[in-house]
């Protein structure tokens, strides 16, 4: 079947993964802010992932007070403020587009393929989707926090078709293989690429449950529009 349709990741893949450095600075300074031991916040922190990326703490606010809580604080109005700051404005610094992103998305727009985002995240990342340059050129975004189920679970991958009006089977979908994403797509019949950034590989990157993958690879978004036409040339 014909490729309509391309199918993003977002971290790692849209925008550079975090470091791990950054990941920890930001999370202790939030833990002194709270005033809650620093190496035990992280490790909460990180334990909550999956809990935040379904929705299950559904804001910035509620994960801060209920691991505040878990850790045996209770944190005033303006500790929890400051703290939902910072995560937000350290989200914000992280969500700068790889340089091609958006040209190479513009350019699949321009041979008539339709742009979709399935990415595992936080509300922070949904609340701040608004300002990206990212918005208006997208025809569909799941978040895993607003649906309430992350990949690889095959139903992330069916919200986003549906939502998109095609079918796994005409989708290229393009991740940095974290969340077992790109095993969870072909799964479910998309075709699944790899995108292998060179200026990641030896950086202290922070990332979720990478997968080794043998298929398709590539550097570069910018790539992703001849790999199209290439693909769809021998169908």
């Amino acid at each position: 079947m014909t490729i309509t349709t391309v199918i993003f990741d977002l971290y790692g893949t849209l925008v550079d993964s975090p470091t791990w450095q950054n990941h920890r600075a930001i999370l202790t300074e939030i833990a002194g802010i709270l005033s809650v031991p620093a190496e035990r916040f992280i490790e909460e922190w990180n334990s909550s992932y999956p809990q935040r990326a379904r929705g299950e703490l559904p804001s910035t606010e509620a994960a801060i007070v209920h691991l505040s809580g878990l850790l045996g604080a209770d944190p005033d109005e303006m500790a929890v403020r400051e703290a939902c700051r910072l995560r937000t404005e350290y989200t914000r610094m992280i969500l700068t587009p790889r340089p091609d992103a958006v040209p190479t998305i513009e350019r699949l727009r321009s041979m008539g393929l339709t742009i979709g985002l399935i990415t595992d995240c936080s509300p922070e990342t949904s609340g701040l989707w608004e300002e990206l340059p990212f918005a208006s050129i997208f025809d569909a975004t799941i978040f895993s926090c607003a649906v309430g189920v992350k990949k690889p679970d095959p139903e992330i991958y069916g919200i986003a078709c549906s939502r998109l009006e095609v079918r796994p089977e005409a989708v290229l979908y393009v991740g940095d293989g974290s969340s077992q994403e790109l095993t969870g797509a072909q799964a479910v019949g998309m075709r699944p690429v790899l995108i292998d950034a060179p200026h990641e590989r030896n950086r202290d990157t922070y990332r979720i449950d990478e997968q080794s993958w043998d298929g398709v690879t590539i550097n570069v978004l910018s790539e992703i529009p001849d790999l199209v036409e290439r693909l769809n040339e021998t169908l």
